[in-house]
């Protein structure tokens, strides 16, 4: 199946979100995990979600939807050590909070963890913040073409153990492509169930 994306509209205040009917799936990690590639990545194409080298040009909610199944991809902002005032951190976390709270047809969150290093306390912290929510997570550990296979199985198994999740974290790569048919089969069972695969 040939699939992709595309940027549907993005969302820089509570009051500029509107009801959805379609399927929805958050996108968080780290304002440097890689979110824009993986999005990128999973469209075919470079330049749909713009890539940084400064963490935390996100500053918004931007939705793109998944063709052909309907579904929306929602990259939240990303979290930790943006070079952005309190201020507007603040204000970026009553953005997601009222996201959250409003979307209805969210069906689950793809958590993305950089596979080089350890557990991180924000990404600790992120984990728990989604799982009071109820919502199914699904790990994704990305930059996985920069860790070894030694340091690929610690850091699953340490993911799989600390989310209970029944299958391993899924290993990513937006360099080389790693993932990104497994990945999409997960969204899509995610977002429509298995009628979908």
């Amino acid at each position: 199946m040939n699939r992709s994306l595309e940027f549907v509209k993005a969302v820089y205040l509570p009051e500029q979100l509107t009801p959805l009917e379609a399927p929805q799936i958050v996108l968080a990690g780290r304002s440097n995990v890689g979110k824009s590639s993986l999005v990128n990545c999973l469209a075919g194409r470079k330049g749909l979600a713009k890539v940084s080298a400064t963490p935390g040009k996100t500053r918004s909610l931007n939705f793109y939807r998944a063709t052909p199944e309907g579904f929306l991809l929602v990259d939240l902002p990303g979290y930790g050590y943006a070079v952005r005032s309190k201020a507007e951190r603040a204000a970026w976390g009553r953005l997601v909070e009222a996201y959250l709270k409003s979307a209805s047809g969210l069906k689950a969150a793809v958590m993305l963890i950089d596979c080089r290093h350890p557990p991180q306390k924000n990404d600790l912290e992120l984990s728990a913040f989604l799982r009071e929510r109820g919502l199914p997570v699904l790990p994704v550990l990305v930059k996985a073409d920069k860790a070894g296979q030694k340091e690929q199985a610690v850091h699953r198994a340490q993911w799989a153990g600390i989310l209970r999740v029944p299958e391993p974290p899924l290993l990513f790569s937006s360099k080389t492509g790693l993932g990104r048919e497994a990945l999409w089969e997960r969204l899509s069972g995610l977002a429509l169930g298995p009628q979908s695969r």
